[in-house]
């Protein structure tokens, strides 16, 4: 979910993500890009540079997500406002 909210509003390269995502190992970003990779939601661009950068984005099926997560963003603050109002 993390991956895909920082995807969603353009490219990214790995230290990017890895830095919005502090929480999570270099190990298990790469293991979660790989998959989405191979689920055709991420593209992963390699530019021949030295060093090498790599950067990452959305393809037109990670994009179609984008409806999803905003749904499940109102729903999480409607939720959040509920539950501060019964406290």
């Amino acid at each position: 979910m993390l991956i895909l909210r920082d995807l969603i509003n353009g490219t990214k390269r790995f230290g990017e993500l890895k830095k919005s995502i502090n929480s999570i190992s270099q190990k298990m970003l790469t293991q979660q890009l790989r998959e989405m990779e191979e689920d055709g939601l991420v593209e992963r661009t390699v530019y021949a540079e030295v060093p090498p950068r790599v950067e990452y984005s959305l393809t037109e099926d990670g994009m179609s997500l984008k409806p999803v997560l905003n749904s499940m963003l109102t729903w999480g603050k409607q939720y959040k406002e509920k539950i501060n109002a019964n406290l």
